[in-house]
């Protein structure tokens, strides 16, 4: 059956998650990103606050990094591994969720969410951030059927198996806690050269990640890097009209 919207039933239930993460709900007004933000510094690692919305599925999570913030930056690769992981156990099977650069998530080539990363003002390059925020959110439906130039699609137009936001949550906060035994065990590196399997890529371009996490794709014509601090502060897939993916 496939998934019209989350019904009321479904945000009064809260997600069970993994033992050491914490939970905070906010209205349907709230932000989860920006409050998560607020929070992190008292909050501490393994929070997690979700804004109950009836139209999007919308998170953040606060890490504690123990690197250096040109290398805890490699950490978006890993949160969005893991949100892309929770997403695939609901899809159906044989089409594609895959990247874009770098913190688009789509699905069967139409943009369904994406992610965002922040850590503390002023934290210098080589300073190990006090925490970082991951933000997610998903597109749980368009509202209307798919029009000629829309750029983004629903869950529930796609024909996802019935799932709503706690699903998603718990899922996530599972394949969070595995990435970061992955990262702890092989390194940030891993994390992002796993980010670029599922990256939308260009035929006849070859692409790397470098050890701070820029992207580099080669060509015949030539070698271009592209900057994730830079890429990160844009949040190119966030409608901020909206507050939500762009449709």
């Amino acid at each position: 059956m496939a998934m019209t919207s989350q019904r009321p039933d479904d945000l009064r239930r809260e997600p069970v998650l993994p033992p050491g993460f914490s939970l905070v709900s906010l209205r349907e007004s709230g932000d989860a990103f920006a409050h998560a933000c607020g929070i992190a510094a008292q909050a501490g690692a393994a929070t997690i606050v979700w804004t109950r919305r009836f139209d999007i599925i919308e998170f953040a999570v606060v890490l504690e990094p123990e690197n250096p913030l040109r290398e805890a930056r490699l950490a978006h690769y890993l949160a969005m591994n893991a949100l892309a992981d929770a997403l695939a156990v609901h899809s159906p099977p044989e089409r594609p969720i895959l990247f874009r650069w770098p913190d688009a998530l789509v699905y069967d080539l139409g943009l369904i969410g994406g992610g965002r990363l922040a850590w503390p003002e002023g934290c210098a390059e080589d300073e190990v951030p006090d925490w970082l925020v991951f933000g997610a959110m998903l597109r749980a439906t368009t509202m209307t059927p798919f029009a000629l130039g829309q750029v983004g699609v629903g869950m529930a137009e796609e024909g996802f198996e019935e799932v709503d936001a706690v699903d998603l949550i718990e899922a996530f906060a599972r394949h969070l806690m595995l990435g970061v035994t992955h990262w702890q065990e092989d390194g940030p590196k891993a994390a992002a050269l796993r980010w670029l399997d599922r990256l939308d890529k260009v035929v006849g371009t070859r692409h790397g990640i470098e050890p701070n996490g820029d992207l580099v794709a080669t060509t015949q014509a030539g070698t271009e890097r592209r900057s994730l601090n830079e890429a990160l502060g844009r949040v190119d897939w966030l409608d901020r009209e909206s507050g939500g993916p762009k449709l």
